[in-house]
This record gives structure tokens, sequence and C-alpha cells, in this order.
């Protein structure tokens, strides 16, 4: 039996957090002086691609270094897998050094992700600030004192629920799915 999801961000409310994320962003960073981008792979380098889009939308054409950063590696679990990991690439054609790193996700869950993904960037310099932004905070379950300086919404979910994200270059519209933990 198919698990059957609650759509919690439809298409049209999805695109006006992205929004609302992008101006809280210039309006930290009005010139974006010193501010990277680093999506992780996969989905937060979609989530990364977007925020970058409508940043330059809104502030007229400027843009923001942007890069794409896979975690695979310095994951603290990636010896513990059964399957064969398939890691990504990190396409990353600047330093970081002394510039703002806005670390970029669609789900924060446990933390353990951008933990990794804090240990990896600093392997490209160091930073004078690691900020980061999801689209998702699940909030609860956390294994890493890790939160947000950016969050689209807040989803409160016990451990067996699950939160997806749907981007429309994947499935036709965007939304923000949430499947509640199976009764037993």
């Amino acid at each position: 039996m198919k698990k059957r999801g609650k759509n919690i961000l439809n298409n049209e409310r999805f695109g006006l957090t992205l929004t609302r994320l992008g101006h809280q962003i210039i309006e930290h960073y009005p010139d974006f002086e010193n501010l990277c981008i680093i999506g992780i792979q996969e989905s937060g380098v979609r989530f990364g691609e977007r925020i970058q889009q409508i940043l330059q939308q809104l502030s007229g054409g400027k843009s923001v270094p942007f890069g794409k950063l896979d975690i695979t590696f310095f994951r603290d679990d990636f010896r513990r897998r059964d399957a064969p990991i398939s890691a990504k690439s990190t396409e990353i054609d600047f330093l970081v050094e002394g510039k703002t790193v806005l670390i970029v996700d669609d789900v924060l869950y446990t933390g353990r992700t951008i933990h990794a993904a804090m240990t990896a960037i600093q392997n490209f310099g160091r930073p004078d600030k690691i900020e980061l932004m999801v689209l998702v905070d699940r909030r609860f379950n956390r294994h890493f004192p890790i939160e947000a300086d950016y969050t689209g919404i807040t989803v409160d979910a016990l451990d067996d629920s699950y939160v997806r994200v749907d981007w429309k270059e994947e499935v036709g519209k965007d939304r923000i799915m949430f499947y509640p933990a199976e009764r037993k």
C-alpha cells in the first residue's frame, strides 16, 4: 500500500516562501559583498539555484558566487551503509576565505548533513562566517546543536514521519509533502 502524504506547502505559497527568503538575504547583504552560496548536493543545489535566481531578479541582475558541495565522504555514517555510495560532484570555483558562506539545503532534520557540510567547506578556505538557509526545519530530533539562520517553514514531525520537497524541474510542480508515521 502506497503511503499517502499531505501537501503542506503548495506551488503558489512555495514561490512566495522562496521570494521571502531572497528578501531576507538582501536585507542582510544588500550589495552581496563577501557573500557566497553553497548548495548541498542534490536538493540543496536545486534550492540554492532558485535562491540565486531570485536574488538576481530582486537586485537588478547582481550575482552571488554559487557552488555545489558533495558531502558524501564527510558524513559520519558513510562507512555504515549496506549499499555502495554514489558521490556527486563538488563544484566550487572560488575561495571561501574571508567570506560569509550561506549553506543551503532543503530539509534540516538531525543536523548531521550540515555538520558534514561545514567540515567539507573548510577544504576551500576559512570563511569569516557560515550561515544556514533551509526550506524546511523539522525542528525536533536534532543530533547536533545546529539551527538555521533563514527558514522557509517549520514542521513539527516525529521520528518516523517524513518531509519531502518536490521541485517543478523533477515532478512538474513545487510543493512540500508531509508523510505521517504509520500507526502500529
